[in-house]
């Protein structure tokens, strides 16, 4: 007599059969035939490839999963619909061949990051806001080599020499892994997710991070070439806000962007995008941002973009801000625009050269016009809450005025409701509106309300 499945569920292929299943019907054998059919898939699919190697191509490999499958159900007279079946070869593929059981989160839009914690412990962010979720591995093993198929897919490896990695995987995300003797309770591995379709300036108007008026002041002073920088925490929108500020810079422009992992989706034409190298397992060939950044002024570039400085490469930056490279644009960690200076001077003094602090705010003060600031609020949403200008030195401090702060309340719903307001002052880089015949009203900093 045929036994049948009463339902497929996902987290059952990827358990043993002593895991606590979490099933409809609370049908252990059903959690066994899953777990016990995809192990035995494997098994025989890793013995075939080592006498036949041919088989690894990818339509083989499909091929050979489906057959296989097919005769386990057979042997152990397990009855399956097509859609049952077709969905048990999908997770059989995915931990085979894909991302295992991260394979889903991956492919949900709504999920911005995926978190595991460890082995059995698989947290996402949605909507800004942290959830656990019931995906879970068999075992510490099976998380390592999901971590080591990612990493290996662009090239990289982590191991007992290299336990730290960064990598960006081919669909654009960028993953971190660190795993034992650092990682105490096991591998540990972090997925940013990137939206395939980079966000434009309308999609950060209706989520509510910008505002219509605010927009248009962004991009006039991209286009007035305006050195900016913009600022904020761990998980903000920092780069998502670089990518939009990008894509107001004219296509006549060449553009040079450099990053540690490349993130920056440019619509012009005219882009070359530079990316940092880590070093070898040997320790040998690493290529920093800082070195990027030095042959970038020798590519004539006409917009430099930093995804983030974090080194050195600060007083690179500032200097080409100097030198003629007006409209530059990078990203700091900070938290707030003061603090986004008291950062920049920090890692100036990296670059391991003998500058006074006064000659350092000096060239920053110089350098830098602009700091927007975003900040990820409560109830999860991320905003723009500050934009500030940078005008001058008064003695040894460099002198900020804000231009646009947000004002803050919440709704009965625990939602925050903040409207960027101006605070009624003009930017003293004003007159790069006029030399670019860059038209701005008046108005947009007098108004009520942004």
């Amino acid at each position: 007599m045929l036994k049948k499945f009463t339902r497929l569920d996902t987290g059952a292929l990827n358990k043993p059969p002593d895991a606590a299943p979490e099933l409809e019907t609370g049908d252990n054998e059903i959690v066994t035939d899953l777990y016990s059919i995809r192990v035995r898939v494997q098994q025989r699919l890793e013995a075939q490839s080592r006498s036949h190697p041919d088989i690894r191509q990818i339509p083989q490999i499909e091929q050979k999963i489906e057959t296989y499958v097919d005769e386990v159900l057979a042997h152990d007279n397990l009855s399956l619909t097509a859609s049952e079946r077709q969905r048990l070869l999908s997770l059989i593929l995915a931990d085979i061949l894909g991302y295992g059981p991260l394979e889903s989160l991956l492919n949900d839009e709504s999920i911005t990051e995926v978190m595991v914690n460890k082995y059995n412990e698989v947290y996402i962010e949605r909507g800004g806001l942290i959830e656990p979720t019931k995906v879970a591995f068999e075992n510490e093993a099976h998380l390592m080599r999901i971590i080591e198929r990612m990493v290996a897919h662009v090239g990289r490896r982590v191991d007992q020499v290299s336990p730290m990695v960064n990598a960006r995987l081919p669909a654009g995300y960028r993953l971190n892994a660190i795993i034992r003797p650092l990682a105490v309770d096991g591998p540990v591995l972090t997925i940013r997710k990137f939206a395939r379709i980079p966000y434009t300036a309308q999609d950060l108007i209706n989520n509510g991070t910008l505002t219509s008026p605010f927009a248009a002041f962004l991009k006039a002073c991209v286009e007035a070439r305006v050195n900016m920088v913009i600022s904020g925490a761990t998980g903000t929108g920092k780069t998502t806000m670089l990518n939009v500020a990008s894509s107001f810079i004219p296509a006549r422009e060449r553009i040079v962007t450099i990053e540690d992992t490349a993130e920056l989706k440019l619509n012009q034409a005219h882009v070359i995008r530079l990316e940092a190298r880590p070093p070898s397992i040997e320790e040998k060939g690493e290529i920093t941002i800082r070195q990027l950044l030095i042959n970038a002024l020798r590519m004539r570039p006409d917009r430099i973009i930093v995804g983030e400085a974090r080194g050195g490469e600060a007083l690179d930056m500032l200097q080409a801000m100097n030198t003629g490279h007006d409209g530059s644009l990078t990203t700091i960690h900070s938290n707030s625009p003061r603090d986004t200076l008291r950062r920049i001077e920090l890692m100036t003094m990296m670059a391991g050269l003998d500058l006074s602090p006064r000659a350092i705010r000096e060239m920053i003060a110089s350098a830098i016009e602009l700091v927007v600031h975003l900040d990820r609020l409560r109830d999860g949403s991320r905003k723009v809450v500050q934009v500030s200008e940078v005008n001058g030195m008064e003695g040894d401090v460099i002198r900020m005025t804000d231009l646009f702060a947000i004002d803050q309340s919440q709704s009965p719903k625990g939602q925050v409701v903040g409207m960027l307001k101006p605070t009624g002052l003009l930017p003293k880089f004003d007159q790069k509106f006029v030399k670019n015949n860059v038209h701005v009203p008046k108005s947009l900093f007098t108004g009520s309300a942004l």
